[in-house]
């Protein structure tokens, strides 16, 4: 059995694994014996049946089995030994040739491999992230007083109705409490995009798009994956460097932080239904559901991971005020 490495360019290379017949003969062996013991064939007791027989059915599922186990033992060995710190999974080489499932024959194949762009660079106050303070536009106002207003006048018997300045007062603080969170979120984003931009990494594109419809096949086309890959590229480079940085701070993910992720999201959840004072013995039940469900799992792991490269960041860089109408805010790309 013989590995071979090729390094394509910086994040790609291509391993070439090729076996001989002796490589794949005692997989082949205890594949057959497998297969006979639980072989029903006419005329012949189970477990009985010849081994020629079996070879005449079963020959080409056998040694296909058989080379395909050896081929990715050999693969496995190989990528632990050299530590090739990878990106998604081996993919079949478009340069692979058509095989001849012979047994006794010589198998070679031909394996894509893309590597995990290695990540330098450092957390400084000389980093510069604009903060916005959004002020109250009196259109904006004027909109929002116009809606309370009508929503005061639906109400029946309200023997105490607001006034115009009460209801202005309101609208006033409601949007100063959105407007608030609109540059929370807005400095957020800027701040990934900027240590993104930072970070200046390179991706194996090509191969992230082949490793998509590979590991989503059947369930996207190509174009699908061509369209959302510009996404994809955006989110996935965050999380590369969200991961360098989660590491660069040694920030470690604790059981109390996922239960109190998942304790404000099913909160949030409830009070999103207009639902208060949610009794403790269903939100804890709910907050231990979601905590045995793998996907809810990496998604908080996600958030929680967000908040803590996020917070500490804000805390490292410097974050510059600035002053901006809500009508310029929207038009921030």
């Amino acid at each position: 059995m013989n590995v071979r490495k090729k390094q394509i360019d910086e994040l790609n290379l291509q391993l070439t694994v090729k076996i001989a017949a002796e490589d794949y003969a005692a997989a082949t062996k205890k594949r057959t014996a497998e297969i006979r013991r639980n072989a029903e064939f006419k005329g012949f007791r189970k477990g009985m049946v010849p081994a020629s027989l079996i070879q005449r059915v079963y020959g080409e599922q056998i040694l296909v089995e058989s080379v395909n186990e050896v081929v990715g033992t050999a693969l496995d060995e190989y990528i632990k030994k050299n530590k090739l710190d990878m990106l998604g999974e081996p993919l079949a080489s478009e340069k692979q040739k058509e095989q001849e499932w012979k047994d006794g024959n010589e198998f070679e194949f031909l394996f894509d491999i893309a590597l995990r762009p290695q990540l330098d660079f450092e957390v400084e106050k000389s980093d510069e992230v604009p903060q916005y303070s959004i002020s109250v536009a009196a259109e904006d106002k004027k909109k929002m007083t116009e809606t309370l207003k009508k929503i005061e006048s639906e109400k029946k018997d309200n023997p105490e109705p607001k006034t115009d300045e009460e209801l202005e007062k309101e609208a006033a603080q409601r949007l100063a409490s959105q407007y608030k969170q609109e540059a929370e979120w807005r400095v957020s984003k800027d701040i990934r995009n900027y240590f993104v931009e930072k970070s200046a990494i390179k991706l194996p594109e090509e191969f992230l798009k082949r490793w998509l419809l590979a590991a989503n096949s059947g369930k996207v086309t190509k174009e699908q994956v061509e369209q959302e890959f510009p996404a994809f590229v955006e989110d996935f480079k965050w999380q590369l460097v969200r991961g360098y940085l989660m590491k660069k701070f040694d920030f470690k993910i604790e059981k109390k932080d996922l239960e109190e992720a998942a304790r404000a999201f099913v909160t949030y959840q409830y009070a999103m239904y207009g639902i208060g004072n949610v009794p403790e013995d269903i939100v804890n039940e709910s907050v231990q559901n979601m905590l045995t469900d793998e996907k809810q799992i990496d998604r908080l792991v996600e958030q929680v991971e967000d908040q803590k490269v996020i917070t500490r960041l804000k805390e490292e860089i410097t974050l510059k005020s600035k002053k901006i109408t809500s009508a310029k805010f929207r038009e921030l790309a």
